[in-house]
C-alpha cells in the first residue's frame, strides 16, 4: 500500500509539474502578446511589425546558444548555402571599402566570372538601386534571387562606369576546392565545408589522386577552417578508411528520435594508406567528427591545433509563412564516448558568456589502440604545430584593403605569372609593394607598445609615474612603430598574404589553395611524418 502512495504521489507531482508547465508557457506568451501590441498601438512611432519579431525572436534565441536560429522567408537562400553549399546568384564575392561596395573575388566559371567581373570593380548599382550607404549584406541579397532571373549592374573599372546585365544560377560552390599531389607524392585534399555531396567529392578526389600516382604514399585531408555541416557526409568520409560497421558518432538528445547511432555503411576505399589530418581553432563539428573519430580508431595522425570544440547537433524545422528554423537537438558522441563540447550554454558568467568546461570535469577516454584522449575542449592534435599569429602590421594592410588593393593593381601591369606551385613574390615584387605603399595610410599599434600604454596608466594611478617617466619615454622611443624596418621584419608573412591573393586572380580558389602549400608548415609536418613509417606507428601506438 505504501509503495502504491508513493507512485501516485510521484505521478500526481509529475502531472501538477507538467501543468505548471504549461500554465507558464501559456502566461508567458500572453504577456508576450501584450507586449507586442501595446509596442504597435502606442509607441511614439511607427514601427515595422516583422522586424520587431524577428528582433525579439532572435535576441530570445541568442541567449540559448550561437547555432538555434530563425530564418524568415527572405532567408531562404542563406539555409540553401548552409546546408547544400547552393544559392541563386552571380556567383561572387563582395566587399565593402571606404563606404563603397566591390566585387572580392568572382568564382571560376560562373555568371560574373563569365561577364568579365573583376575583383576590384566597384559596384554602383543594383538593378537601378544604388549601393550607396547599403551594406554588403543589402547588396548581396538583391543579388540574389531565383536561378534563371536577370540582375542588372552599374560598376566603375578604372574611373569608367559600364552596365552588366548577369543572369542569375543554381550557384554550387564547389566543397573540394583543390587536390593534388605534393612534390613528395603525398597526396592532398582540402575540405571546406560539409555540405551536400561533400562524401562523394572527397571520395572522387582521392579515386583521381590514386590514378594519377598508385603507389601514393599517403594522404592529407586539409579541415582547417572548416566549420562543418551535414553530419552524415563527415560518416561518409570515415567510411572511406575504416571498415564497414563501425559506429562513427552518436547523437543524444532530450527526445528518444534524437538518439541516434551512425556507423559506416559502405565498403572502405582503402584501409592501409597512412592519413594525416589538418586541424585548427576553427575547425568544428562535422571537421571535429572526422578528426575525432579517425583519430579515436587511430587511423589518422592529428596535426595542428586544438579544434573549436562544438559538440552539438542541429536540425532544420520548417514553419509557417515559409519560415525555418535551425535548433540545436542534441550532443554528439565519438568512437571513444567522449563528448568535445568546449562551451557549457547552460551556464555563464557574469558577463552573459558561455562559460568553458574547467579542467577539473574533463574525463580521459581510450582510443582504439589504448590511447589517452579527453572530452571537453575540441579535438587535441597528435602533433602539436606552433601556430604563427598575425602581425600588427599586416592586420593593417588587411583592414586597409592594401593588400587587396595592390593586386588589382599588380594585374592591369601583369598580363600572366607562373603557375601556382612556381609563383612567389620576388625582390622585385616585394619593392614594387613598398613603393605603393610609401603613399598610404596605415597606422597600427604593436602589442608591445599596448601594453607599455596600459603600464602608464597603471604607473600614473598608483602615483610610480614621475620616477619612470624617463624610462618608458625610452622604451616609447626604442619601440616607435617604423614602418620600413617592419615590412623588412614581417617581410615573409606579408609576402604569403600577397601571393595568396594574387594567385586567386589569375588562377581563382584553386590557385589561392595551391600556392599557400609550398611554404605552409602544417603541411610540411604533415609530410615529415607520412613519409616516414616509423614515426607515423609510433605516434598511432599507445
Amino acid at each position: 500500500m505504501k509503495k502504491l502512495v508513493f507512485i501516485l504521489a510521484l505521478s500526481l507531482c509529475t502531472f501538477g509539474y507538467a501543468q505548471d508547465k504549461g500554465f507558464e508557457i501559456s502566461k508567458n506568451l500572453e504577456i508576450f502578446s501584450n507586449v507586442y501590441k501595446n509596442v504597435h498601438l502606442n509607441y511614439v512611432d511607427d514601427v515595422d511589425p516583422g522586424k520587431l519579431m524577428k528582433t525579439a525572436i532572435d535576441a530570445m534565441l541568442a541567449s540559448l546558444d550561437p547555432y538555434t536560429n530563425f530564418y524568415a522567408e527572405s532567408d531562404m537562400e542563406d539555409v540553401k548555402l548552409q546546408l547544400l553549399g547552393e544559392y541563386g546568384g552571380v556567383g561572387a564575392l563582395i566587399h565593402q571599402q571606404d563606404g563603397h561596395i566591390y566585387v572580392a573575388e568572382p568564382y571560376e566559371g560562373l555568371p560574373a566570372d563569365k561577364a568579365g567581373l573583376k575583383a576590384g570593380d566597384r559596384i554602383l548599382e543594383v538593378n537601378g538601386t544604388s549601393t550607396d550607404g547599403k551594406t554588403t549584406s543589402d547588396v548581396s541579397s538583391a543579388m540574389r534571387g531565383q536561378s534563371g532571373t536577370d540582375v542588372k549592374l552599374k560598376l566603375m573599372r578604372d574611373g569608367r562606369t559600364f552596365d552588366c546585365t548577369l543572369t542569375r544560377q543554381e550557384i554550387k560552390l564547389p566543397n573540394v576546392p583543390y587536390s593534388g599531389i605534393l612534390p613528395s607524392g603525398i597526396g592532398y585534399i582540402k575540405l571546406s565545408e560539409f555540405t551536400q555531396d561533400a562524401g562523394k567529392n572527397v571520395r572522387e578526389a582521392f579515386k583521381q589522386l590514386k590514378k594519377q600516382r598508385p603507389d601514393m604514399p599517403g594522404l592529407i585531408i586539409d579541415l582547417r577552417g572548416n566549420g562543418g555541416g551535414l553530419m552524415n557526409e563527415a560518416v561518409e568520409i570515415v567510411g572511406m578508411f575504416v571498415k564497414r560497421g563501425e559506429l562513427v558518432v552518436e547523437t543524444k538528445g532530450k527526445l528518444a528520435t534524437k538518439n541516434v547511432k551512425s556507423y559506416t555503411r559502405n565498403a572502405p576505399d582503402d584501409l592501409d594508406i597512412p592519413l594525416a589530418v589538418l586541424i585548427d581553432g576553427y575547425s568544428a563539428s562535422a571537421s571535429e567528427i572526422v578528426s575525432g573519430s579517425l583519430q579515436d580508431f587511430d587511423r589518422a595522425v592529428i596535426i595542428g591545433s586544438r579544434s573549436y570544440g562544438k559538440g552539438l547537433v542541429q536540425n532544420i524545422l520548417p514553419m509557417t509563412y515559409n519560415t525555418q528554423m535551425k535548433v540545436t537537438v542534441s550532443k554528439y558522441y565519438i568512437p571513444s564516448g567522449r563528448c568535445i563540447q568546449a562551451l557549457d550554454y547552460s551556464h555563464r558568467d557574469e558577463n552573459g558568456r558561455a562559460m568553458r568546461v574547467p579542467d577539473s570535469l574533463k574525463t580521459a577516454f581510450k582510443t582504439r589502440n589504448g590511447r589517452t584522449v579527453y572530452d571537453g575542449f575540441g579535438i587535441e592534435p597528435d602533433v602539436e604545430v606552433e601556430q604563427e599569429y598575425m602581425s600588427a602590421l599586416s592586420v593593417a594592410l588587411v583592414q586597409k584593403f592594401l593588400i587587396f588593393n595592390y593586386a588589382t593593381q599588380f594585374v592591369k601591369q601583369h598580363p600572366t605569372i607562373a603557375p601556382p606551385s612556381q609563383f612567389e613574390i620576388t625582390d622585385e615584387i616585394y619593392d614594387d609593394f613598398r613603393r605603393y605603399l610609401s603613399d598610404k595610410e596605415y597606422n597600427y599599434s604593436t602589442s608591445t607598445e599596448k601594453y607599455l600604454d596600459d603600464l602608464k596608466t597603471i604607473a600614473k594611478e598608483e602615483k610610480y609615474y614621475d620616477e619612470v617617466e624617463s624610462d618608458i619615454a625610452a622604451l616609447e622611443a626604442k619601440l616607435k612603430t617604423d614602418k620600413n624596418r617592419d615590412l623588412t621584419k614581417y617581410r615573409e608573412e606579408i609576402s604569403e598574404m600577397l601571393k595568396s591573393e594574387i594567385l586567386s586572380r589569375y588562377y581563382y580558389q584553386k590557385g589561392r589553395v595551391e600556392g599557400s602549400l609550398i611554404h605552409d608548415k602544417d603541411v610540411l609536418k604533415a609530410v615529415e611524418i607520412l613519409s616516414d613509417k616509423a614515426q607515423y606507428t609510433k605516434i598511432l601506438k599507445k
